[in-house]
C-alpha cells in the first residue's frame, strides 16, 4: 500500500497571535512552524505500520509556500519517504482540498488529521474525499493492516467500531492513533536532506469563502477573591457577573 499523510504548516500553540492590515491578515513576524499535531500523529502511526512491514512508501504534502518546506522536511525526518509541496498559498478548505486531489488520487490511503490547529475547520478531509470519489471514514482513532486488508477503530457514541474497508480511501483521524508523535532522531535528520521534496504547480480552483476580517477574544477578566465566611458575595458574583447560576 502507498501512504500520503498530509501535512499542514501552522504557528506553535504558544504562539502569541497578532493581526495586521486593519485585521485583515495573521502577523507571521517571529512565528515558529510546526507539523499540525494531529497529522503528526497521523504520521507517527503511518511509519509505526511501514516498519512492521505493512506499508510500501509513505509521501507527505501540503499547500504552501517556501516556507513550509522546513516542516516537511520535518516529517521526512520523522520517517516519510518523499515529500511534495503543492506552491501555492493555502486559502479556503476548498481550494486547499482541490489542490491535494491532483496529488492524492495516485495513493491508497490518505491520512489527515480531523482539523488544523489554526482554523479548526475540520473540512479538507472530508471534502478532499468527495473531490477524489473515494470512501471516507471519520473520527479514525486505531489503523492496523492485517492480511492487507485495512482495519480502522472508529469513535462512536457509547463506544467504539471496528471496521474493514477497501481501498482508496481517505481516513480522518483523531487523536489515539497514535500515543505519542515521533521525535526525529539525528540520523533521521540527516537523511531527510537527502530525501525528494517535489515542488507541483498549483491548479485552478474556486474559493468558496473570504475572511474579512479577525477579532481577539477579549481579555479575561481580572480574578476575584471572596472571603471564604461572605457566602452571600460569592452567589452574587455568580449570579450577576459570571450568570452561571
Amino acid at each position: 500500500m502507498k501512504f500520503l499523510v498530509l501535512i499542514s504548516n501552522v504557528p506553535d500553540t504558544t504562539t502569541k497571535i497578532r493581526f495586521v492590515d486593519d485585521n485583515k491578515a495573521f502577523d507571521t513576524t517571529g512565528v515558529q512552524w510546526i507539523i499540525n499535531p494531529w497529522d503528526e500523529l497521523a504520521l507517527t502511526r503511518a511509519v509505526e505500520l511501514k516498519e512492521a512491514g505493512g506499508i510500501e512508501k509513505i509521501t507527505v504534502a501540503n499547500v504552501g509556500e517556501s516556507i513550509t518546506e522546513a516542516t516537511l522536511r520535518k516529517a521526512l525526518a520523522v520517517g516519510a519517504d518523499d515529500a511534495i509541496r503543492i506552491e501555492a498559498k493555502p486559502k479556503d478548505a476548498f481550494y486547499v482540498a482541490t489542490q491535494l486531489a491532483q496529488v492524492a488520487k495516485n495513493y491508497d490511503v490518505v491520512m489527515v488529521g480531523i482539523e488544523a490547529s489554526d482554523y479548526n475547520g475540520s473540512a479538507v478531509g472530508g471534502m478532499l474525499a468527495e473531490i477524489l470519489g473515494f470512501n471516507s471514514v471519520s473520527a479514525v482513532s486505531g489503523m492496523n493492516i492485517e492480511n492487507g486488508q485495512l482495519s480502522l477503530t472508529r469513535e462512536i457514541d457509547g463506544g467504539q467500531q471496528k471496521i474493514d474497508v477497501e481501498t482508496p480511501v481517505v481516513t480522518i483521524v483523531q487523536k489515539g492513533i497514535a500515543i505519542d508523535p515521533r521525535i526525529p532522531a539525528m540520523r533521521g535528520i540527516m537523511m531527510a536532506r537527502k530525501k525528494p521534496l517535489t515542488v507541483v504547480p498549483a491548479v485552478d480552483a474556486e474559493e468558496k469563502t473570504e475572511y474579512i476580517s479577525f477579532e481577539l477574544p477579549p481579555p479575561k477578566a481580572a480574578c476575584k477573591l471572596v472571603d471564604e465566611d461572605n457566602v452571600k458575595e460569592l452567589v452574587r458574583l455568580l449570579q450577576e457577573e459570571a450568570k452561571v447560576l
